[in-house]
């Protein structure tokens, strides 16, 4: 049986280069569930913003919202579609 999948936004702020790598190693993981990204460098403030759209089970994105969650300097937030 396949799980529901769901249309969501996952918006991350990185305030330095420095956990790149890992960030893209996440999003690279789940690759298959990316609709689209965006990366905006808001050189002037210091921060990244990136934004992710998915279409994938909850689960999975609360996984991977999650992980970049735990990267020092980043801060990630999700929002679902009703």
């Amino acid at each position: 049986m396949e799980e529901e999948r769901r249309i969501c936004v996952l918006s991350v702020v990185a305030g330095s280069r420095a956990q790149a790598e890992r960030l893209n190693a996440y999003l690279s993981e789940y690759g298959e569930y990316v609709v689209g990204r965006m990366g905006i460098p808001y050189r002037e403030k210091g921060v990244f913003v990136i934004c992710v759209v998915l279409d994938a089970p909850p689960a999975a994105v609360n996984a991977l919202t999650g992980k970049i969650g735990r990267l020092e300097g980043v801060a990630a937030k999700v929002l679902f579609n009703k």
